[in-house]
């Protein structure tokens, strides 16, 4: 088997691939949400869609086209973004999955692309059961490698946005996307709160940046992907090996 597109496929090539074991598949969860003035709205989209293409080839999986709306209240002041209610994108993700159980995919995996979608997609993903399985993935090991690769310090520990790291993505992904004559560092004072409270990120960073990207490079995305992506495959082939009773794979056995 090889990968299958679902938005490409006939429901006669949907029926042959999930006949012949293919039961697993991949869903790109994004948004459309400002990412300053140099990084297209689809950012998110467009890295999750990347990272789940190359999971999906991995596992010859059906790949679902890429939901490209969000929960993004945070970047609602900036014109463009287009933020959608948390209940309603956990309606989407629970009706998307009950869907593709229906005609015989056992196991979802949602490639999730933003930080405002985990707390719904996650409510989501819990709140299912009994035909099927999700696995919701956000990004594993992108912190680390993040460390490893940025020339730029965060703007806080773990955020990226619109700085070196996504940047260095979009780079790697759809370069003609990225304009560099607008780079511009923008290092915020944060509220010693941040992150456990709804702040609006246009009262925090006018440009809408969070960090510096003109140190971003194509090579750096790259590394950042290609190590998001093996840290996604342990830990499908670990929760897969736990779904189904194998513990083997299991770090508390």
């Amino acid at each position: 088997m090889t990968l299958l597109r679902l938005g490409e496929a006939s429901w006669t090539d949907v029926r042959d691939h999930v006949d012949a074991g293919g039961t697993l598949a991949f869903l790109p969860f994004g948004a459309l949400e400002q990412h300053g003035p140099h990084l297209p709205l689809s950012t998110d989209t467009l890295q999750c869609t990347a990272i789940a293409e190359r999971l999906a080839e991995h596992y010859s999986a059906l790949l679902l086209p890429p939901v490209c709306y969000g929960s993004t209240w945070d970047n609602a002041a900036f014109p463009g973004t287009v933020s959608l209610k948390p209940s309603t994108v956990a309606a989407l993700c629970t009706d998307i999955v009950e869907a593709v159980w229906s005609f015989g995919v056992t196991t979802l995996v949602v490639v999730n692309g933003d930080y405002g979608n985990r707390a719904p997609v996650h409510a989501a993903a819990a709140a299912l059961g009994g035909a099927g399985d999700v696995l919701v993935l956000d990004y594993p090991g992108l912190v680390e490698v993040g460390d490893a690769v940025k020339e730029s310090p965060w703007a806080a520990p773990g955020l990226c946005h619109a700085d070196e790291l996504e940047t260095s993505m979009v780079l790697a992904i759809e370069p003609s996307l990225v304009r560099p004559e607008r780079y511009e560092a923008a290092y915020p004072q944060l509220p010693a709160d941040f992150g456990t409270r709804p702040i609006p990120f246009d009262t925090l960073s006018p440009s809408g940046v969070f960090g510096d990207p003109r140190a971003s490079t194509a090579e750096k995305g790259e590394t950042i992907i290609s190590f998001v992506v093996a840290r996604s495959i342990e830990q499908i082939d670990s929760h897969r090996g736990w779904a189904s009773g194998d513990r083997r794979h299991d770090p508390s056995v």
